[in-house]
């Protein structure tokens, strides 16, 4: 038969037999098979052996037939093991039909074919290796597959390649590389355990470097993290722990910044595992890398930020967040604050260029151990004298991330804090270049004044005081180094026209206090915002006013942020909201312990600046009686305070009214007015000081106040009781008096047309009030 001719050298038995159904006939046709080709080994017969393989591929393993695949695989397997050593020279031959039955839809074929490759693989050993690609391929398909039989066969089979691959020094890592990286994304449980399981060998291999190509297969390791599988995940873990015990051995080969992107999503996963493994990651990859990680700032931030707040039940999440968090902020040191990166280039280029002197200023401002930065990023090929200048802070970036979280309203406090904080630094660090930023955050920093937390306003008015104090925020006459003209921000930031003429006179007012110089453009831009957003937000002012206020004369000069309140609110048109503002200023200046230095200063008037802030003071605490009144003890005016409560004949005495002289009769007994209380033993010197506490004692109606004050002006002692030797002396109050040249007309005079608005301002409003009573009438 044409048939039997073509399939010689092969018997016709033989042929017979591989088409049987049964095994074991198929089983004795192989082995002729293979004493037919050990016949053509020892004769060096090539054409006849790789005819004989042909015909068992072609013919047999690729057949239509069942029985005939299953006759042509245990044919080419019997041929293998004929060939033994030299089986290597056929292997694309034998192995090829084999791998092409792996796809078969018959369970036991594919069986078979594992069966076969198995003996072809056992026998060739290590001359496998030029073919592992197709043959993982191959098995990574049957890890998967549904057959017992079919994967326990496909189990025995990865066994044996992993045991070549782990004693040979011929593994092409490189061209392996592609593969497992496009397998390492499969979603079958049983595929992911194989490619995990390879992942783990490759590693244990010391003379496979697999560190070098973890960027390429990082991804799949975190995405299979998220198996459902417990299994799976333990092993990815231990896989994943193995390459972050290599990263720290040896960092000078790790492409940290390949990496660092692929860290950054999986710290945002949902999954708890894959962010807390991805966070302590990055942990480790900023303390490692150091300021090779700085480009990749704001993605990090994006990811820790939010941490931050979390809460118990993740609070291992948290904590490698934080230090992160604290780690990463270190890493911005002031050399970063150069103008351009050419002005960068040139200040490091003349830097020595040891690795000690590049290492020492991020030790010191880290706080770590010194570590050989230089000798990171090899694989980058970044050198040593010019490494500083590849790393460049992304500030933009960062501004924007901690800009996008300050506006969002769901973010928790201790975000808020973090972002605040970082803000701080970064005007701190880089105020130079934050204030190109400046015109853009203020208003948020603003509206941050109105949170729920006391710690994130004391961090917000930390940063705020640090724009308003910080010498990089000075103007220097017009043009675009001039704060206020650079890119005008939103509404909050601008100037109102009112307040544009105050501006200048404002600041000319600054120049009296010696501490102004201190003060920057911003300064007074603040002040005046801070006011609007109190006019604007009444509860604001009431509930937090007075905090803010005090924490700012911590953080700033009192005597500056008093003496512009004052000048901003002389101008200010809702007079009842300068009322308020002044009486609330004022119970801050009576009373705080932090304004002690400044009530001392106000209360000698000895210097020509302390005077200029004491007019300051008094023309806008104008309007409101009761705390001009007040002012007036405070710096010993007792004349003019007299002069004043004579005038409140002539004012429109309210509720309120009485209510605010009430509040000062008991402020009288505080410790802060002992010295007014001394005073009024020297009844002579202190005429007006007694007629003025009568004044108010008239304007009293019979009640507490009235009591309380009565008693303390019946303790006071009869002159003529308290003469002593030295009562010839002139008045040290007459004295001070006479030397401060204050024009007390002129004040008084501002003081009564300040009071007449008033009076004009509550008629208008009493008189829409009714109009409006009548429309609802009718």
């Amino acid at each position: 038969m044409n048939a039997e001719r073509d399939l010689a050298p092969l018997a016709p038995s033989v042929v017979r037999a591989l088409n049987d159904k049964l095994y074991e006939k198929r089983k004795v046709a192989a082995l002729e098979i293979e004493k037919l080709v050990r016949e053509f080994v020892a004769q060096n017969n090539t054409s006849q052996i790789k005819h004989v393989i042909q015909i068992l591929s072609q013919e047999f393993a690729l057949s239509q037939h069942p029985h005939s695949r299953k006759g042509g695989l245990i044919g080419l397997a019997a041929c293998s093991i004929a060939l033994g050593k030299d089986s290597g020279l056929y292997l694309k031959e034998l192995i090829e039909p084999v791998l092409t039955c792996f796809n078969d839809a018959d369970s036991r074929l594919r069986y078979y074919a594992c069966e076969a490759l198995y003996n072809i693989v056992k026998v060739a050993r290590g001359s496998v290796l030029p073919h592992f690609n197709v043959l993982f391929d191959g098995l990574s398909k049957l890890a998967a597959d549904p057959d017992p039989n079919v994967k326990s066969g496909s189990e025995l089979l990865d066994r044996l390649l992993k045991d070549i691959v782990t004693e040979s020094n011929q593994f092409d890592l490189v061209g392996f590389i592609p593969l497992l990286r496009e397998r390492i994304y499969s979603n079958n449980q049983y595929a992911r355990q194989f490619i995990i399981s390879w992942i783990l060998v490759l590693e244990s291999v010391p003379d496979i470097n697999l560190l070098d190509y973890l960027p390429e297969i990082l991804d799949g390791l975190f995405q299979i993290l998220g198996d459902n599988s417990k299994e799976i995940r333990k092993m990815c873990e231990v896989a994943l722990g193995e390459f972050l015990k290599e990263i720290k051995k040896n960092p000078s080969s790790v492409k940290f910044a390949e990496m660092a992107n692929i860290l950054v999503i999986h710290c945002q996963a949902a999954d708890d595992l894959i962010q807390l493994t991805a966070m302590c990651w990055m942990r480790e990859f900023i303390q490692l890398a150091g300021r090779v990680m700085l480009p990749y700032s704001s993605g990090i931030l994006t990811a820790v930020l939010p941490c931050l707040s979390y809460d118990d039940r993740k609070k291992n999440i948290k904590e490698v967040a934080n230090v992160c968090n604290q780690s990463l902020m270190k890493l911005v040191i002031p050399e970063d604050d150069e103008m351009d990166e050419a002005k960068q280039s040139m200040t490091l280029l003349a830097e020595p260029t040891s690795e000690e002197s590049l290492c020492k200023p991020e030790a010191a401002s880290s706080g770590e151990s010194e570590l050989d930065i230089t000798a990171l990023n090899q694989p980058l090929s970044f050198p040593c004298s010019s490494e500083r200048i590849q790393v460049t802070l992304n500030l933009d970036g960062i501004v924007q991330v901690l800009d996008c979280h300050l506006h969002d309203t769901s973010i928790g406090m201790m975000t808020r804090i973090a972002v605040l904080k970082w803000l701080y630094h970064l005007y701190i660090r880089t105020p130079r270049k934050m204030f190109r930023h400046t015109d853009s955050l203020f208003p948020i920093l603003l509206r941050t004044l109105s949170d729920e937390s006391d710690e994130v306003i004391l961090k917000d008015l930390e940063v705020l005081a640090e724009i308003a104090s910080s010498p990089a925020g000075q103007t220097e006459g017009p043009g675009p180094s001039d704060g206020s003209e650079v890119r005008p921000g939103p509404v909050e930031l601008h100037v109102p026209a009112r307040a544009g003429q105050l501006s200048s006179a404002g600041t000319k007012g600054l120049e009296c206090s010696p501490s102004t110089p201190t003060m920057n453009s911003y300064f007074y831009k603040f002040m005046i915002n801070l006011l609007k957003r109190f006019s604007s937000e009444r509860k604001l002012l009431e509930t937090r006013g007075a905090f803010i206020i005090r924490q700012l004369c911590l953080l700033l000069n009192a005597e500056n942020i008093f003496h512009s309140m004052a000048d901003i609110l002389l101008r200010e048109e809702d007079l009842k909201f300068a009322s308020t503002m002044v009486h609330t200023l004022n119970t801050i200046l009576l009373t705080s312990s932090e304004l002690f230095q400044l009530r001392n200063q106000l209360k000698d008037l000895r210097t020509p600046e302390s005077r200029n802030l004491f007019c300051c003071l008094y023309r806008s605490w104008c309007h409101n009686p009761v705390t001009t009144v007040s002012l007036c003890f405070l710096t010993q005016n007792y004349k003019h305070a007299y002069d004043l409560i004579q005038k409140f004949g002539d004012l429109e005495v309210t509720v309120d009214f009485l209510t605010e002289v009430d509040k000062l009769v008991q402020l009288i007994e505080c410790p802060i007015f002992t010295y007014l209380r001394l005073q009024l033993l020297d009844v002579k010197n202190n005429p007006y000081l007694i007629k003025a506490l009568y004044g108010l004692l008239m304007l009293l109606p019979q009640s507490s106040a009235f009591q309380l004050l009565s008693h303390r002006l019946q303790c006071v002692p009869n002159p003529e009781l308290m003469q002593t030797a030295d009562s010839t002396k002139p008045s040290t109050s007459f004295k001070r008096t006479t030397a401060s040249n204050i024009d007390y007309t002129e004040l008084l005079q501002h003081f009564e047309k300040v009071q007449n608005k008033h009076l004009e301002a509550r008629h208008q409003r009493a008189g829409r009030a009714e109009q409006l009573d009548r429309r609802v009438i009718l």
